[in-house]
């Protein structure tokens, strides 16, 4: 019996973790992540706290490419995810339904697809959840760029200044971004 109540709370315990967030992380990781974080400090706005967003040019499921530098002035939020992570299936139907409501209010969502098979599980994935929003293909540049993504969903939340104001890990609902939203919307 002693047993069992062992195996349940380790099986909670990492059914809890799994569902917070999908680790993608590799051994050369961590010291990307630290010469990125250093970067983004570097290139922080001389009018706040806060890290200029890296820009960068990736291509959409149209071919058309996207700048998030073409985006200043909006709101964005900025998510890297992956079809086959679950906290990111979850996080998915309320970036659809923010993106619906704000869009017309300055508010951009960029999807930064982290899967390894390119667009092949990426578009079928976009109808069937109805993503309306920019899906990008992410690569090693984007990923270093933004500090290295060691678990996934990691979205970032950029200002109307282009500055990183949130970094997010793991699942969020709908919610919380949309609090966001209406903060730096109103500032």
């Amino acid at each position: 019996m002693k047993k069992l109540y062992v195996f349940a709370l380790i099986a909670l315990f990492t059914l809890g973790f799994a569902l917070q967030s999908c680790s993608k992380a590799d051994g050369t990781q961590e010291t990307k992540q630290q010469v990125a974080q250093s970067n983004m400090q570097q290139t922080q706005s001389s009018q706040s706290n806060y890290p200029v967003a890296p820009d960068f040019s990736l291509t959409d499921h149209n071919g058309k490419t996207v700048k998030l530098s073409d985006y200043k002035g909006q709101i964005v939020i900025l998510d890297f995810w992956a079809t086959w992570c679950g906290p990111c299936r979850m996080e998915i139907p309320g970036f659809v339904k923010l993106y619906n409501k704000y869009q017309d209010k300055g508010v951009h969502i960029i999807g930064v697809s982290l899967d390894r098979d390119g667009w092949t599980p990426v578009r079928p994935f976009m109808q069937q959840y109805n993503i309306d929003y920019s899906i990008v293909l992410g690569n090693q540049q984007v990923v270093s760029a933004y500090g290295g993504i060691n678990a996934i969903p990691t979205t970032f939340i950029i200002n109307k200044d282009g500055q990183v104001v949130d970094k997010v890990v793991g699942y969020k609902p709908d919610t919380y971004f949309e609090s966001a939203i209406n903060k730096w919307l109103n500032s």
